[in-house]
């Protein structure tokens, strides 16, 4: 009998970036001295649309370590991630994988919103950046920050600059205030220099913070 392969998922990255660096490290003296640290790492995606949100809800309030436990025990419920598939799962198996009664409702929300094609997924290309984000904020346990994320790491838009995010205020506080308090006015005009870029920025800003990057 032939060994199961495993089938990898294809990991992708923004054609956008080196030009988005180039842009950076001209215009902004603490990316000129940020991303030379990371030579050769970049935004990377490696998910479905349906599954990145899924995680969100379910990594919603509780530590990366627990996430992770509780989307283990999750993700082997349904035969396929998807979201149709979630659709026929027991609510009670659903809390037994450690699943609030809440995020078990958001999570249906969602996947009712993906079944039904409420959410355009194949419009998404076509669409501005708050345009999607009021789309996915029309979904139950998805707020500004979650669809920003998103429009990061699945839509990898270049030009978002999430202002909910406690990592990117602090970076911004610790790199370019000397740690003093940052407003959202502080940040915003730290970011005019990175524009069109400021996905890319804020990425190295969370580097600055935690090297390991995250993907999804």
């Amino acid at each position: 009998m032939a060994p199961v392969k495993t089938v990898e998922p294809v990991v992708l990255t923004p054609t956008y970036w080196d030009d988005a660096c180039k842009h950076l490290i001209k215009k902004d003296r603490v990316m000129k001295r940020l991303i030379p640290q990371f030579p050769g790492a970049c935004l990377q995606t490696r998910g479905d649309a349906f599954v990145t949100l899924a995680r969100s809800i379910v990594g919603q309030q509780i530590s990366v370590k627990a996430a992770q436990t509780v989307w283990d025990r999750f993700a082997v419920l349904p035969k396929k991630m998807c979201a149709g598939s979630v659709l026929k799962l027991k609510v009670d198996d659903m809390r037994a994988a450690g699943l609030s009664a809440r995020k078990v409702e958001y999570l249906v929300d969602l996947a009712l919103h993906f079944d039904s094609g409420a959410v355009r997924v194949t419009a998404w290309s076509e669409m501005d950046d708050e345009t999607i984000i009021t789309e996915l904020t029309g979904i139950r346990g998805i707020g500004r920050w979650t669809a920003e994320m998103f429009l990061i790491f699945y839509l990898m838009r270049p030009n978002v600059l999430p202002l909910d995010d406690v990592g990117l205020i602090n970076g911004i506080s610790k790199s370019y205030f000397s740690g003093d308090v940052v407003s959202r006015s502080d940040a915003r005009e730290v970011a005019a220099a990175w524009a069109p870029y400021c996905s890319v920025a804020t990425w190295y800003i969370w580097r600055s913070l935690d090297p390991v990057p995250v993907a999804y």
